[in-house]
């Protein structure tokens, strides 16, 4: 390969990743909600938030309230397998793709889900959460139908918490949630 064809197959593939960034960023400028005050104002409480908003009885949830949440340009992704021992995919969405998909479930479906422990991890204005959950068909329910870990990218600016991203597997055969993330609580600040 010639030196100028390599020069220009270099710059292409390392231009790719830009590309992508500016698209992403041209379909997504729309500003989330302004946040209730009481909803962000500490780790703990936009925590409670998230999950206080996808869970209840069948029937419309505030996905106003959801998208408040979030900086703009969030995200979630959740890790998907056709089978339990097939090759796992990531499934990227907005909170209004997620907003859609779940929110066709959640209308015909009563659906609950709580923080059973979490680890944090902290530097600065970045936190990363590992949040363990048990999803329930109604909130009294002795025994959850699945677990898994969220894994919460958090961010605070100093006036307010807000998601980055929640990217999250589920708990099947194979794939155990470790005993580290049943234990409660762990946190660790830098």
């Amino acid at each position: 390969m010639s030196l100028l064809r390599w020069t220009t197959a270099v710059s292409l593939i390392a231009l790719a990743p830009c590309q992508a960034q500016n698209a992403m960023s041209q379909t997504d400028t729309s500003s989330p909600p302004p946040a209730a005050a009481a909803d962000v104002r500490s780790m703990d409480a936009i925590m409670h938030a998230i999950y206080d908003v996808i869970s209840g009885p069948a029937g419309n949830r505030d996905w106003n309230r959801f998208y408040s949440l979030f900086v703009p340009g969030g995200r979630l992704i959740q890790t998907r397998r056709a089978a339990p021992d097939s090759t796992p995919r990531a499934v990227v969405m907005t909170p209004q793709d997620f907003a859609q998909r779940a929110g066709e479930y959640f209308a015909k479906n009563s659906f609950y889900e709580k923080e059973i422990s979490h680890s944090v991890d902290t530097f600065g204005a970045i936190t990363q959460r590992f949040s363990t959950y048990a999803s329930l068909h109604a909130a009294d329910d002795a025994k959850p139908f699945a677990r898994g870990i969220n894994s919460f990218q958090l961010f605070n600016d100093g006036k307010r918490w807000y998601v980055v991203t929640i990217y999250w597997d589920d708990e099947h055969p194979g794939n155990a949630i470790p005993a580290r993330y049943l234990t409660g609580e762990a946190t660790r600040s830098k």
